[in-house]
């Protein structure tokens, strides 16, 4: 098993790593309960939430368990850091504690700094920014829909993505380094205020990966031939005051019927949940058989158990 310091973006995984990590995950589904496998015994992992959760919460809570580490739950009202104690004491300190910690929280900056300062590892569990582990459970679902053990990897390289709605949120710019890490097309479907954010590019460049994707406001255009097609909300944690305007401008990149008929009569439909039907997606569509939502909510658990084992390994 290759080492990982951290995983605060989906390229701090290799291309080789990413193959290891599906491949691990997928094992880790085939084989939940064995007892035998246990990397994290006897640590202790922390799970700092500035933002609030379900699956992400639920699914490392379980995850750590059944690895055979505990759980500790932290948040900013219950530590020194909600009456200033900084960053980089906090994280000094914490590594004197634990053996990694869990981070879903608002700007990136903070789990950068984290990791920097801190000597543990450190995974993102969502930033304003990204969201890597989503991607991973991701591209595990479409890769056990497309490939077999042992070629997950190569059964997602030249497969065709749509993301439709916020280009410039966090789920679109983790598509695009997760498409370029896996050899993916992505394009990328919604209003051209929405469009992604430059940031995205030097991680690519950082990365030594070549740009696999593309953004249009052309909604039937971009869904053409597309083997998958994604969606998340349109109003997100912190833009509610927004909510209104943002409703009125995404409306035409709604994933409906329409949209699903101009990609491959095999597509699939996914969305990083919670979904609103009848405004991102239609329930239609979200209820169809190409829906596998409710796998990618599933493997948010096996792939993040396989990342925790690359940074937890002794």
């Amino acid at each position: 098993m290759t080492q990982l310091s951290s995983f605060l973006k989906t390229t701090d995984l290799s291309q080789a790593q990413l193959g290891e990590v599906l491949e691990l995950a997928a094992r880790f589904k085939a084989n939940r309960g064995d007892p035998s496998t246990k990397p994290l015994d006897g640590q202790t992992w922390a799970l700092l939430f500035h933002k609030s959760s379900t699956r992400t919460r639920i699914s490392f809570e379980v995850g750590i368990h059944e690895l055979g580490g505990h759980t500790m739950i932290l948040d900013q009202n219950s530590m020194q850091t909600g009456r200033g104690e900084t960053v980089e004491d906090t994280a000094k300190v914490l590594s004197r504690y634990i053996h990694g910690i869990i981070i879903r929280t608002f700007e990136h900056q903070f789990i950068e700094d984290i990791a920097h300062f801190g000597s543990i590892p450190v995974v993102n569990a969502l930033t304003d920014a990204l969201h890597p582990c989503q991607i991973v459970s991701d591209l595990l679902t479409l890769a056990e829909r497309w490939g077999e053990p042992g070629s997950l990897l190569d059964s997602l390289k030249g497969r065709k993505l749509v993301f439709f709605g916020d280009c410039a949120s966090n789920m679109a710019h983790s598509w695009i380094l997760g498409g370029a890490l896996a050899g993916m097309e992505i394009v990328l479907c919604g209003p051209e205020k929405f469009a992604p954010k430059p940031f995205v590019n030097d991680l690519l460049k950082e990365a030594g990966l070549e740009q696999t994707y593309t953004f249009t406001s052309d909604v039937l255009a971009a869904a053409k031939a597309a083997d998958a097609v994604y969606t998340d909300v349109w109003v997100s944690m912190g833009d509610e005051d927004e909510r209104e305007q943002r409703l009125q401008e995404m409306a035409p990149y709604q994933v409906n019927a329409s949209v699903m008929g101009a990609a491959k009569p095999d597509a699939f439909f996914l969305h990083c949940l919670p979904a609103h039907e009848g405004e991102e997606v239609s329930s239609e569509v979200y209820k169809s058989a190409q829906s596998i939502v409710f796998d990618e909510a599933e493997n948010r658990l096996h792939a993040q158990k396989a990342i925790l084992s690359f940074l937890g390994a002794r």
